[in-house]
């Protein structure tokens, strides 16, 4: 066998190994879609009861984890898990305007709704999920006080429906291990 035989052998072997070595990433690889429910995750999310509010913004962020998990039906009849929400808010200035000349200036502010959480599991009370999350909604804050009370309020409203969406990712993510 001649150096020549050699070298067109391993030339027609580099092919093989190539497409032995694509078929190998391959086959590790999960193809599915984006939004699909692999182990029946819906079902596990409408299926969680969630604890009843003490105030507006808790009420907001309830309100909004019952339509998120639920899929928009309400409340489970027999629920086979119970979240247990503890709901607190905080407005808060960001700039200080050293102009005390111009009174009719509007000051930038956040509003920061923090919820700590508990999934447990009804029939044994064992915890699946616990944790805490936090959503800031930025407002200005008017010099009318009526447009004041209005701007918290619609960022209040707005980092209630974020918090939700944070709760019910960590949530999901925790019923479809």
């Amino acid at each position: 066998m001649s150096l020549s035989d050699r070298a067109g052998s391993r030339i027609r072997s580099i092919p093989v190994l190539a497409g032995v070595l694509l078929l190998t990433a391959l086959a590790g690889c999960q193809v599915r879609p984006l939004y699909s429910d692999p182990v029946g995750t819906s079902t596990a999310l409408a299926a969680i009861e969630i604890s009843d509010a003490d105030d507006r913004v808790e009420q907001e962020v309830r309100n909004a984890l019952i339509f998120l998990v639920a899929g928009g039906q309400g409340e489970p009849v027999n629920p086979q898990y119970h979240l247990a929400l503890e709901v607190t808010t905080r407005a808060m200035g960001v700039l200080y305007d050293q102009d005390k000349d111009r009174v009719d200036r509007a000051s930038a502010g956040r509003i920061v709704v923090k919820a700590d959480y508990n999934l447990t599991k009804i029939g044994t009370g064992e915890t699946i999920k616990s944790g805490n999350r936090t959503a800031v909604a930025l407002v200005d804050f008017p010099v009318q006080e009526f447009a004041k009370l209005r701007a918290v309020r619609d960022g209040e409203n707005r980092a209630a429906k974020e918090l939700a969406e944070l709760i019910r990712a960590d949530i999901a993510a925790a019923l479809s291990r």
